[in-house]
């Protein structure tokens, strides 16, 4: 026995060593790690364990630095070496309740987390000044404040974060994380001998059950000091915090791999859409050649049948009867007219000539007229800015968005008057539709394409898209509608 004392005694520099790195380097480990974004309670919970880590590895460093050199703590000078000694040690117990405490609450409920630690603050620091005022011999006191702090701090934060990471174990084992849970148990194992057994066995004072459960008797019983299982436990536990840091690389392989299938199932949406688009926009087409063709077929085709046969007559009738011949010419000509007419509004339909010949605000003034007289709404067009003349494929993608968005308000809105306003500016053209109709709900609208689908409304956001624009519709039930348009020139007037 005499043999071990004296190599404990000749290496224990060696262990306060050992025992400081270990609980430094896991405290540098974690502050290294602490900054990443995460959304696990138990990377929030890590800034004051490593905290402990930082300042207990100090603490110990503190200690050898003192066995080290005697002399300098025994300096009158140096009376606040004990001080310090005790506040260092006080902090670090503090940060490693603290981190017990948010592992077991979560990151939701700081109330509660700092009552609770400002409860042990109150008991601790009520128990040390009684102790400071005691009869006990003032050399000892210091001694057994340091007692009273592990008793009173440690052992309590060491069954905290037992309790704490037991518990985050279950949460990794919830999350599909179940390759941690191993340094949770481990690291628990650790803390809660290094509090239970490390810091029940302090140094020899008069303070209950110091007198005898101490240091010496631990030594009596196990042959070594009780700081090679502090140390011990020490580097124990850092191995596998450090080891379970790894959550971090881990989650964010995770939030990556959900980035990519969030991506992928956007990118098959917007396939089935475009696709469904496409389909619809065939349809379309088919559906406006056959409403051509019945239009041309029932009134230009009835018009032109009728001419025919008036002319067929009219040549017969001028010798026989001039003033019949004449009458039947003035119907015939009214009946040319009427025809050229009903052809110009099915033309004008398809695409109107003022789009080419007078610009973008002319076709829509001339629009609105002709839904005013057909529908009864009210629509007024209004410009600001200096009018320019827009790029083709602006015009008609502008004019097309305005006519389906003018349709929408018929069929659905039930409104009494519109607007459309374009906006002329040096590098971009917007373009605003509103009306005064019941309004919807955008988002359920839009993301419902499975119960409702909204294929106009994805129309106006696609032609939009087509020429580099972008549609935005703003509505709620009730309030009526805007939508607004905005594209840019530079890339059109560069080509």
């Amino acid at each position: 026995m005499d043999t071990q004392a004296s190599f404990f005694a000749h290496n224990i520099i060696l262990v306060y060593f050992f025992y400081g790195l270990s609980f430094f380097m896991m405290g540098l480990a974690v502050s290294i790690e602490i900054g990443r974004s995460s959304e696990l309670d138990f990377a929030k919970a890590l800034r004051p364990l490593a905290g402990f880590g930082l300042v207990h590895g100090s603490h110990e460093w503190f200690e050898m630095f003192l066995l080290i050199d005697p002399t300098f703590a025994a300096e009158p000078t140096h009376s606040w070496i004990p001080f310090l000694r005790v506040c260092l040690l006080t902090a670090s117990f503090l940060m490693l309740i603290l981190f017990g405490v948010r592992l077991i609450f979560g990151p939701t409920r700081p109330a509660l987390v700092w009552s609770m630690l400002l409860i042990v603050v109150a008991i601790w620091g009520g128990g040390l000044l009684g102790l400071l005022f005691s009869r006990i011999p003032p050399a000892d006191r210091l001694v057994s404040a340091d007692v009273y702090t592990r008793y009173a701090l440690a052992i309590p934060g060491a069954a905290l974060t037992v309790w704490g990471l037991l518990l985050q174990r279950q949460k990794f084992n919830q999350e599909g994380m179940q390759g941690f849970r191993r340094d949770m148990v481990i690291a628990a194992a650790a803390f809660g001998i290094y509090g239970g057994i490390g810091q029940l066995f302090a140094s020899p004072s008069t303070l209950f059950p110091s007198v005898f459960l101490n240091a010496e008797l631990f030594f009596k019983w196990f042959g070594f000091p009780i700081q090679v299982l502090r140390a011990a436990m020490a580097t124990v536990a850092a191995i596998f915090i450090i080891d379970s840091l790894r959550i971090f690389e881990f989650e964010n392989r995770r939030q990556i791999e959900k980035l990519r299938e969030e991506q992928l199932a956007e990118r098959r949406r917007l396939e089935a859409t475009r696709a469904e688009l496409l389909h619809r926009t065939v349809k379309a087409q088919e559906s406006e050649r056959q409403r051509i063709a019945r239009e041309l077929h029932d009134e230009t085709g009835q018009t032109l049948t009728a001419l025919g046969m008036g002319l067929r007559g009219l040549t017969g009738m001028i010798s026989a009867n001039p003033q019949r011949a004449v009458q039947q010419a003035q119907q015939l000509e009214r009946l040319a007219v009427t025809g050229l007419d009903e052809l110009q509004r099915l033309v004008g339909g398809l695409h109107p000539p003022q789009l080419d010949d007078l610009g973008l605000l002319a076709a829509l003034r001339w629009y609105a007229g002709e839904i005013q007289n057909r529908y009864g709404l009210a629509i007024t067009v209004t410009a600001q800015g200096e009018p320019r003349e827009l790029p083709m494929e602006v015009r008609i993608v502008l004019f097309r968005i305005s006519q389906e968005a003018i349709t929408n308000v018929i069929r659905h809105a039930h409104a009494r008057q519109s607007s459309i306003s374009l906006e002329f500016d040096r590098d971009q053209v917007c373009l605003y539709l509103e009306d005064d109709g019941q309004g919807f709900d955008v988002e359920k609208t839009l993301h419902s394409l499975e119960d409702k689908p909204c294929w106009g409304l994805l129309g106006l956001i696609e032609r939009a898209a087509l020429v580099g624009g972008e549609c935005q519709i703003k509505s709620r039930p009730g309030a009526g509608t805007l939508i607004y348009v905005n594209v840019p020139l530079e890339n059109h007037e560069n080509a």
